[in-house]
């Protein structure tokens, strides 16, 4: 059995781990990213984590064959170097991470874009195991995403594609992070959402005494508040609207939705569902299912090790 070393790289957290060819987590663990005190320090960080990892498969008798990392931002097309496009983590930009992690682990190395990998690992292991062709959404501070054609992931040419946070709803829409307006990930989000809740609470004058999340939102429109109801029916619209666009693309298999607010239970799916079929082209999404994520915090880990393992034979 071969093993190899996943590494999720976030902009808080560098979640790694070691892992088998059949997706089984021997050993994981964490630890702080330190994004805002620069690139050499998250370097170094990521390579502690890798040595955590070879001295566990040391006591277990094992070896890595490789390390896969899934980074933040637009990763160039021989999967080594990352060429910006990370907000959350300082000078993130033209950063030769797999040379650097090579050099100081002695491992060949391999990185990709986190949600990339995200997806990878749910086609690989999760709840798109047996699918060739899937969408896989992950639905957080923005909107990432994955597009897997062939069971490969596809990346547009020169890799600098799959932005799928970022199609544009509304022409005159709202800025985005991105420096365009209207984008799905501006409108979609879970920080969308939680924006729009808190803007009618405040044009309302009405206050909850707490730190609205989205599962705060999530309970509040299981309790029939009328705040929470129009902003997730919002959401719901915004977001399957978008998924309808890249189904009525791509067509495929299944669509895969992640993110915290994913985890608020089969009636977030069951919404989500009605309003993707109102938007989507019938015959294009004749063989799509929408479906949840399954491997949550640990779906970046085993991405980024299966990516090792695939692209390192």
């Amino acid at each position: 059995m071969n093993y190899t070393i996943g590494i999720d790289l976030g902009g808080t957290a560098i979640k790694y781990g070691l892992v088998s060819t059949e997706g089984g987590l021997v050993f994981e663990n964490q630890l702080p990213t330190q994004a805002d005190c620069g690139a050499e320090t998250v370097i170094r960080n990521i390579i502690e984590a890798v040595k955590t990892v070879q001295n566990k498969a040391d006591e277990l008798k094992l070896s890595a064959a490789g390390i896969g990392i899934g980074t933040p931002g637009i990763v160039d097309k021989t999967n080594r170097i990352v060429l910006g496009g990370a907000d959350n983590i300082v000078g993130w930009s033209q950063v030769y991470l797999a040379d650097k992690i090579e050099e100081a682990c002695q491992l060949p190395t391999l990185i990709s874009n986190d949600a990339n990998l995200m997806g990878l690992g749910e086609q690989a292991y999760g709840a798109a195991k047996d699918s060739s062709d899937v969408l896989f959404l992950t639905i957080g501070t923005g909107i990432g995403g994955a597009i897997i054609i062939d069971g490969k992931l596809f990346g547009g040419y020169e890799n600098r594609g799959t932005e799928l946070g970022h199609i544009p709803l509304f022409f005159d829409g709202i800025p985005c992070s991105c420096g365009s307006v209207g984008c799905l990930e501006a409108y979609a989000s879970t920080s969308a959402l939680i924006q729009q809740f808190n803007d009618k609470c405040n044009k309302l004058n009405t206050s909850f005494g707490n730190e609205i999340t989205g599962k705060l939102i999530s309970e509040f429109y299981h309790h029939n508040n009328s705040i929470a109801v129009e902003c997730l029916t919002n959401h719901w619209a915004y977001l399957g609207r978008g998924i309808a666009g890249l189904v009525n693309i791509f067509s495929p298999q299944k669509v895969v939705i992640g993110g915290g607010i994913s985890e608020s239970g089969a009636f977030y799916l069951k919404h989500l569902e009605k309003e993707f079929r109102k938007y989507v082209m019938p015959d294009c999404a004749v063989n799509t299912q929408l479906c949840l994520a399954k491997l949550g915090n640990k779906a970046g880990i085993l991405g980024a090790a299966q990516f090792a393992y695939t692209n390192l034979k």
